[in-house]
Order: structure tokens, then sequence, then C-alpha cells
């Protein structure tokens, strides 16, 4: 039987530019190709949990223009259940423009666009779904009240809400009691908390300040390093296969995705989180954000 994740976030349409390196302010620089993905941190993330087996709903609000419509033909294909996203005419659906340099580092600027109007009451008229869903996934592209809503909605009814908390914002404090796990990199982890996360003892540190807040568990993502888990009665780093990155544009939201289906598929904190360092590994060796997110077959087998 597949798991059932409820997915609640941002949808983008994502413009992205490869060029050599970065411009400096002011400076005009020639870049070389260019393509046009479906991006956004919760569409990729529903994405990523799809392509691994979930039965994944995803929940977002769009415009009602011809990116949002492109959008939910392209989730229809992944196998998404798309019946919860809500097209406004009041906004136009979001967009990010991405710069990816030579390295594979990258650069983005978001208009939020439709994103900015996601409210509570589009998760409130979503509430069959919530009930029968064992796992929400949500990040900080969108309003908080939505993530409050989530947080309030998982506590009441003992329902695993996952904050991946990008881009950082400071969070209330209600919302750290209502949720099961917390999954910042370094920078966030360190906007948090006020703690330089630049190795394990320092992650440490600050997971257990998060921890100290309400959250059960905590995940730190590390980029190449992999990740630190601190959950249950575990206490350690998860290494990550070392590997050519070509775009990081979506790593950490493909380690997301495939974290909430390894845990709802019953795998212990390490099994999960070896799961997702190693998707997470994959999809930077491939340009775009939900095109580069592996397929089951190949995070099992491990095709880097």
């Amino acid at each position: 039987m597949k798991a059932s994740i409820v997915v609640a976030g941002s949808s983008n349409t994502d413009m992205v530019l490869k060029t050599t390196r970065f411009p400096k302010p002011g400076e005009t620089i020639l870049g070389g190709d260019f393509f046009m993905f479906q991006g956004g941190k919760g569409a990729n993330q529903a994405v990523a949990a799809a392509r691994l087996g979930a039965d994944v709903t995803f929940i977002c609000k769009l415009g009602a223009d011809l990116f949002g419509d492109n959008a939910i033909r392209h989730y229809r294909k992944e196998g998404i259940n798309v019946h919860q996203i809500v097209q406004t005419e009041s906004a136009p659906t979001g967009v990010a423009l991405i710069t990816v340099n030579a390295e594979g580092e990258n650069e983005i600027v978001v208009a939020q666009g439709a994103n900015a109007m996601f409210a509570a009451s589009d998760l409130e008229n979503a509430q069959t779904v919530l009930a029968t869903a064992g796992y929400f996934l949500t990040q900080l592209e969108t309003p908080l009240a939505t993530l409050e809503f989530l947080s309030e909605y998982a506590r009441m009814h003992q329902k695993k809400l996952v904050l991946n908390p990008a881009p950082a914002a400071d969070i209330p404090a209600a919302v750290y009691q209502g949720l099961f796990l917390i999954t910042p990199n370094e920078t966030e982890a360190e906007l948090l908390t006020g703690i330089a996360v630049n190795d394990e003892p320092t992650a440490r540190q600050a997971a257990d300040v998060l921890k100290a807040r309400g959250v059960l568990n905590v995940i730190i993502t590390m980029g190449s390093r992999g990740a630190y888990v601190s959950a249950g009665s575990l206490q350690e780093m998860i290494a990550t296969e070392k590997v050519a990155a070509i775009d990081t544009t979506a790593a950490g939201d493909v380690f997301n995705g495939a974290l909430v289906v390894a845990l709802s598929e019953d795998k212990s904190w390490k099994e999960a989180a070896a799961f997702a360092c190693r998707a997470a590994a994959i999809s930077v060796t491939k340009m775009g954000a939900q095109s580069s997110a592996p397929f089951r077959n190949q995070v099992d087998t491990k095709q880097f």
C-alpha cells in the first residue's frame, strides 16, 4: 500500500539561466543555456515524494493563467492528486528566476504571486484529505497562517507534521509544539537558533535548542557532508555519497520528499536519512528542480 502524504506549499514556474559566473551588482554578462521548469519548494517536494512511490496530494494556490494550467497538467502527469489545488484570478502564478554558475551553485529570486494568497481557509476546505493522510509536509514559501493551521491541526489530530523551514523566517512559538520533525539546513538552523552550524557538535547544539522549543525530532542537512539526525535515541551524522554536482537547486526539496516517504514506510531514522541523502545526491547530478528528482528504482539501486 502506498504511503499517504499531503504536501502543502508553493508552486512556481522556474526560469533557469546557466552562466560561467554570477554577475556583480550593476554588471551585465552573457549567459548560456536557458531552461523553464515547474518549481516551488512545495511542488518540488510533492513531485519527489510521488516519484518515490507515495500517494501524494498537493495543496497550493496558483494563478488562473497559462503557468497555472501548465503546472496542474504537469502534476497530474507525475501522478499527484491535484483536486485541492486552488486557482485565483487575483494574482499570477509564482515565478522564480534562477542563475546557475559553472560550479553548480545557484542564486534565486522569487516573485510569490498566488503563493502569497495561500490561506488557512484553503486547508480548511481540504480537511477530508487531511484526515486520511499519514504525514504532512510543508515549507515557508507561503504565509505563516497556513503553517499555524497545519501545526494546530496536527497537534489536535495526532498527525505527523514535517516542516522544512525554508526560506528561513521567524516561527511562532506555538508552531513548534505541533511539529513531528523540522529539517533546516545549516544556514536555516543558525537563523532559527543563533548557533553557527559547521560540524557535528554544533549541529547537536542547534538540534537541542529546537527540541527544547517542543519539536519532537530534528534533522539538519549539511550539504555534501550529509545530515545530522537528532531523533529518539539517535544522535548521529549520516554521510552522503560524493557526486559531481551540476545543479543543486532542489537538493533540499528532494531530501525532504524522500525523507517523508521513507518515514511513512516505517524505515528507521537512520535508514530514512540515508535514503534521503542518496536521493538528494542523485538529484544534483541533473539540471532542474522537479526534473532532477529521482525515481524509486534509481535510489534503491544507487544510480548516481
